[in-house]
This record gives structure tokens, C-alpha cells and sequence, in this order.
């Protein structure tokens, strides 16, 4: 079969080449593979992994063989899943507790924007615990998770305040955010949750906005820097907040679950995502150089000839 690997021959640390067939556990379904999208995480891992590698978590296609416990769907379901690697290729064997079922009305290309932002978002919001009537603060909110964690948080009730550029302010707002700034010093008030994707002097303020017994959620640093932290920012003002990190790959199990919950609310048009780009696997380097300049907001999908 075919797989984007890793090469340092090329330009984009990627060529199109031979790969072995994957071989499946009991519990593993093999998926035909029509599209992946794009992480930003994946830009880290091609700089570091070696020769012969394959990148790739978000998978849809369809079922090619069912598990052999008779766990998971059968033969020719279209399926979303969440794999650790190896996702840009033809076929991909994929725990049954990772898949999820597409339903109908839902293109394997929107699909595909769902499992490692859309369970990031749902898996962060979730250490806010009950968020109904609760004040919630999201950092680099125009990205593809900052956009789903501003529609679940209204679908379960809170009100949101996104931090991003001025130009995505109306398109915010249009998903549920009730006030969109530019800078975290602009937000005023006190917050339940933050979820804090950016670090540096964005994580310093954050410590400063969370309300008491509040948790702020560190999923990412795309600024780079470092913050010092200690105890006098919590107190006074502060006390029992939580400074929680997350990474989807510790996050918990039953992943598959969650990418089914997500997919439904697509399929009831509660939840929208944003195919900012579709390319064929064959252009990925297009893809990846708009992933690394930040020249759109929601996903980019690879397409499967």
C-alpha cells in the first residue's frame, strides 16, 4: 500500500512510498482511509521523527475488515477514528474503541475535522465540570479547537469569552462567543474555566482571571515562551483555583465515544466545522506550509485518491 513517511530527502520531509500492510490485533478493525486532517502537533513530529515514519491521528473511510472478536461495525461502515500514528496511508488498523460510526448527512471530509481537535475541546471543557451558567474564558480561540470549544461550552449552557484577532471577531460570535477581545488583558471579570492554549504572558493573565475554586487547562504553548509561576498569583483572589494540563493522549479512554457524540451533534447541526482547505494527500506540502503560517481558521483535510 501507499504512506506519506517521512523522508529527509525531501523538502517537506514527506514522500508518497511503499509501505508495509498493517497487521491487526483481534480488537482492531482495518480502515480503508478517504481523508485525514491536519494537527498542528503533526508540524512538531515530522521534525523529529526518523526516516521511514508514519505521520497521521484523524482517520475517516470505511471498514475494509471487521475486528475478529466482533467487537466495533461491521464490513463497509464509514468510520471516524483517532490513531497515535500512521494515519496517512491507504489502510490503518484501528482499535474498535477508537472508531466511531459517521452517520448519514455527515461527509467524510467534516467528519475528518473531528478527533483530536473535537475530543480536545470536549475533554477540556470537561474540568469545568457542570458548565450550565458558568463563565467561560478560551486563549487562541480562532483555532480549530478554540472553535468547537466555543459551541460545546453554549451547548452545555455557559456563557464564552474568546481571545483572538479582531478579524475573526464576527465569525466568533456567530458560533455562541458572547464577547470576542483581542487580548487576554482586555477580558474583565472572573471565569470558572479558561482553557489556555497559548503560554507565556496569555497563562500569567489567565492565572490572574480565574474565579476561586476555578480551573485554568493547559493544552498548548504556541507562543513559545515560559511563564513563571508561583503561589502569591494565586492568593489573594484566587484561592483552590486548579492549574490542570492536558494532552489528548492521556486524556482517558473510550475516545471512539466521544468522536459519536461529536459527529452527532454535526449531524444535528449543533456543531459546525470548518473545512478550511481540501487538498489530495498527493499536495500535502501546500497543506502543511498554510498549517505553519496560520493563513486559515478551522482544519485542513487530505483527501485519499
Amino acid at each position: 500500500m501507499l504512506a506519506l513517511a517521512i523522508s529527509s530527502d525531501s523538502p517537506s520531509r514527506l514522500k508518497l512510498a511503499e509501505a508495509d500492510e498493517p497487521s491487526c490485533s483481534t480488537n482492531e478493525a482495518l480502515v480503508s482511509v478517504h481523508a485525514t486532517s491536519l494537527n498542528r502537533g503533526e508540524l512538531r513530529l515530522l521534525g523529529i521523527r526518523a526516516d521511514g515514519w508514519i505521520p497521521g491521528q484523524d482517520i475517516v473511510g470505511i471498514v475494509e475488515r471487521a475486528a475478529a472478536d466482533g467487537s466495533g461495525p461491521a464490513a463497509g461502515t464509514h468510520v471516524a477514528a483517532l490513531v497515535d500514528q500512521a494515519g496517512w496511508a491507504e489502510r490503518v488498523a484501528v482499535p474498535t474503541d477508537r472508531l466511531a460510526v459517521i452517520p448519514e448527512g455527515v461527509s467524510f471530509a467534516s467528519a475528518a475535522t473531528l478527533p483530536v481537535a473535537g475530543t480536545t475541546a470536549l475533554r477540556t471543557l470537561r474540568h469545568g465540570g457542570d458548565l450550565a451558567g458558568q463563565r467561560v474564558l478560551i486563549t487562541g480561540a480562532s483555532g480549530a479547537v478554540g472553535r468547537f470549544q466555543i459551541q460545546i461550552a453554549r451547548e452545555q449552557g455557559a456563557s464564552v469569552m474568546a481571545i483572538a484577532a479582531a478579524r475573526h471577531a464576527e465569525d466568533l460570535r456567530e458560533l455562541g462567543a458572547e464577547q470576542v477581545v483581542e487580548s487576554i488583558e482586555q477580558a474583565e471579570g472572573l471565569f470558572s474555566l479558561i482553557t489556555e492554549s497559548v503560554g507565556g504572558k496569555s497563562l500569567m493573565h489567565a492565572i490572574e482571571r480565574v474565579a476561586p475554586g476555578g480551573t485554568i487547562v493547559m493544552f498548548g504553548s504556541s507562543s513559545g515562551e515560559l511563564t513563571p509561576i508561583g503561589f502569591r498569583q494565586f492568593v489573594p483572589g484566587h484561592e483552590g483555583a486548579r492549574l490542570q494540563t492536558f494532552a489528548y493522549y492521556t486524556s482517558g479512554s473510550a475516545i471512539g465515544a466521544d468522536i459519536a457524540a461529536l459527529l452527532d451533534l454535526v449531524a444535528a447541526g449543533r456543531l459546525e466545522t470548518r473545512v478550511a482547505m481540501s487538498v489530495p494527500w498527493t499536495e500535502i506540502a501546500q497543506a502543511l506550509e498554510a498549517l505553519r503560517q496560520r493563513s486559515f481558521s478551522g482544519k485542513a483535510v487530505l483527501t485519499m485518491a
